[in-house]
């Protein structure tokens, strides 16, 4: 490799690493302003416990009808909350915004398991429904600049579904729900905490930074 060559090959990497850096400063501040995105699993939280409730009086097979439909009402009621909290996500624009959809289409893909389950093992509605749901909040995580919480929410509520589903078969409509309902509280709280922490960083970054 010649001297030239190898010159621009190392400023690429320096080019590289700057765009990294600046990437995930961008990422972060959307994290911050955005709190996080709480109101979306706030929204997961509360339908969650809906269907927590209705494992006490519904079969296994309205049930399932419930949470089928019951989940196109996250995303409204996330609008809901985020117009109280003032968190406007919807209008929020970010240069990793594009990440969000092929994220939510590979999510939606686990619906062609609950089709098939209902017929042929409806027992394993509930436990898809949980690990399904889950399955892009590792790359909403990253759009954030934090892949590691939202994907330790994820697992945790993946394999915390999976044991209760495992140890209680006459409770799944009740206790499955419930955990993921749990899985988001304490998420939300993490969020809320986290982002704040963040906020305060940048904060005290930007007053250092020379004018």
């Amino acid at each position: 490799m010649s001297m030239q060559a190898e010159t621009a090959f190392l400023v690429s990497e320096q080019e590289t690493a700057a765009l990294r850096a600046r990437l995930r400063e961008v990422r972060l501040a959307q994290y911050a302003r955005l709190r996080g995105g709480f109101p979306i699993p706030l929204a997961g939280m509360v339908y969650w416990l809906v269907l927590a409730g209705l494992g006490h009086s519904l079969q296994l097979g309205d049930w399932a009808s419930v949470a089928f439909f019951g989940s196109g009402a996250i995303f409204p009621l996330a609008l809901v909350f985020s117009k109280l909290f003032n968190t406007p996500f919807m209008k929020d624009r970010s240069p990793v915004d594009s990440v969000l959809f092929p994220a939510f289409v590979s999510m939606l893909l686990f619906w062609c398991f609950i089709a098939a389950s209902v017929s042929e093992a409806p027992s394993l509605v509930p436990l898809i429904l949980a690990v399904g749901m889950s399955a892009h909040w590792p790359v909403i995580g990253w759009s954030y600049g934090r892949t590691a919480l939202f994907t330790a929410h994820a697992v945790a509520r993946s394999v915390l579904a999976t044991v209760l589903w495992i140890a209680f078969p006459d409770e799944r409509l009740t206790w499955l729900p419930l955990s993921v309902a749990a899985a988001y509280a304490l998420t939300v709280i993490a969020l809320w905490v986290d982002s704040a922490r963040v906020r305060r960083s940048l904060a005290g970054a930007s007053a250092a930074a020379p004018a």
